[in-house]
């Protein structure tokens, strides 16, 4: 990665909303990641929408006056070919595959989410095998490049590549940095933050929060005050419950912990406004008809409603990272090793790494409150079967993985549910319709 050559990026999924994100992240940060060449790549079903936000990020890169050449191409091999960095932000499917994730289990009393239970099933199912088939170009065509996965289910794809391929690869999340940008909001005096995240992508505790170096932990399980993302409702702890957690947990525990409260909010806002897939798919209307204004020189404000804020600050972040071996402390997608003593080596966490130039290295964890252990335990079971039944298309792993998830409340519903979201999901997935 010579800084005087200048480095080569490839964009997987170039005409999502999300771009002008990370041409507006590499744009503010080029001194310390010196981009030549960044590739934005889609499939024919998507070369509308690239074309689109594709001149949006050349007029962007226009206007800062940077030498950045920005190519688009639905031949992702020239894109990837010589790439020092390979990001992916896909959608198989798009989002009319998400609106059947999310309605589906609605219709059986289960939660509906395109990353959590059913859905994040599906969604699994359909992305792994395709995320694969690009690993054998990378192996090929970039063999020293990183991959950088922020697409989702973001653990479980990139366990699937790490156990399937050589591909050097790291996964990636918006909510990490998100929880610790808001903590440093509410410390506002405060010069030195830390913030120890463990568990599993969707799943994470929260166990240390030091600022200066005194807890302030148990301060926060001791209020409502909350954080939580655009795509998960903000439903309230229990103060009691929370108290005792032993960790400040991800909004995404809402579905586990609050799972009553969750579902009966979703089945709401579906008779009100649709599926959150239908919502969005609004907002991205919109947007693209704000991509399409050629007198637009910058990353919209409209764009903060769909979800996904310092996206482009942690893609950003990790490659400057890892292309200057900077060894700050970022929380990524890594193999375990032995970090966490009762899962897999092989299995995928998410936990505070130090990034050098030769990749993160996962730090020791201070603790795992022993409450949390059941569930990650028990959703990794249902990871690592979902990532079995991807790459074989094998029914009965699938049912297996199905009925593992602890949102599925029977071995009936799993079954109905697998039956109706493979039928509806049949176009992307060819190794379970032989």
């Amino acid at each position: 990665m010579a800084v005087s050559k200048g480095l080569k990026i490839a964009v997987i999924g170039g005409g999502s909303s999300y771009t002008p994100e990370i041409v507006e992240g590499f744009l503010r940060n080029y001194e310390q990641l010196p981009v030549r060449e960044l590739w934005l790549v889609d499939i024919e079903e998507g070369r509308r929408k690239l074309e689109i936000v594709g001149e949006l990020a050349k007029r962007m890169v226009a206007k800062s006056g940077l030498p950045i050449e920005v190519r688009l191409t639905l031949d992702r091999r020239r894109a990837i070919e010589g790439a020092d960095f390979v990001s992916t932000q896909m959608r198989v499917g798009l989002l009319e595959a998400r609106k059947w994730d999310e309605r589906i289990p609605n219709a059986y009393g289960v939660i509906g989410q395109e990353t959590t239970g059913p859905g994040g099933m599906m969604k699994a199912l359909r992305t792994i095998p395709v995320l694969l088939d690009i690993c054998k170009d990378i192996e090929e065509l970039a063999p020293q490049a990183w991959l950088l996965n922020f697409t989702n289910p973001a653990g479980m794809v990139t366990e699937a590549i790490t156990r399937y391929s050589k591909v050097n690869s790291i996964g990636l999340c918006n909510a990490p940095i998100g929880l610790h940008k808001w903590l440093s909001q509410r410390y506002t005096t405060s010069e030195r933050l830390y913030t120890e995240f463990v568990g599993l992508n969707h799943l994470h505790w929260v166990t240390r929060i030091e600022v200066n170096g005194e807890d302030k932990l148990t301060e926060l399980l001791g209020q409502r005050e909350d954080y939580s993302g655009k795509n998960v409702p903000a439903t309230e702890w229990d103060l009691d419950f929370l108290r005792g957690l032993g960790g400040f947990p991800s909004y995404y525990l809402k579905y586990f912990y609050l799972t009553d409260a969750m579902l009966a909010e979703q089945l709401e806002a579906l008779q009100a406004k649709g599926t959150r897939a239908e919502v969005v798919k609004r907002v991205e209307d919109e947007l693209f008809e704000l991509y399409e204004d050629p007198a637009l020189e910058e990353k919209p404000k409209q764009l903060e409603l769909r979800g996904g804020a310092y996206y482009s600050e942690a893609a950003v972040n990790l490659m400057a990272s890892l292309h200057n071996d900077k060894r700050d402390i970022q929380t990524l997608n890594v193999a375990n090793g032995a970090i966490l003593d009762f899962l897999p080596q092989d299995a995928v966490i998410e936990v505070n790494c130090v990034v050098t130039g030769k990749g993160p290295l996962p730090l020791p964890v201070t603790k795992v409150p022993e409450q949390a252990k059941g569930l990650i335990q028990a959703v990794k079971t249902y990871e690592r079967l979902t990532i079995e039944a991807a790459v074989t298309g094998d029914r009965q792993l699938a049912l297996q993985a199905m009925a593992s998830h602890p949102l599925v409340p029977s071995v009936r519903i799993a079954k109905v549910l697998l039956e109706e979201m493979l039928e509806k999901n049949k176009p992307y997935l060819p190794v379970f319709f032989k």
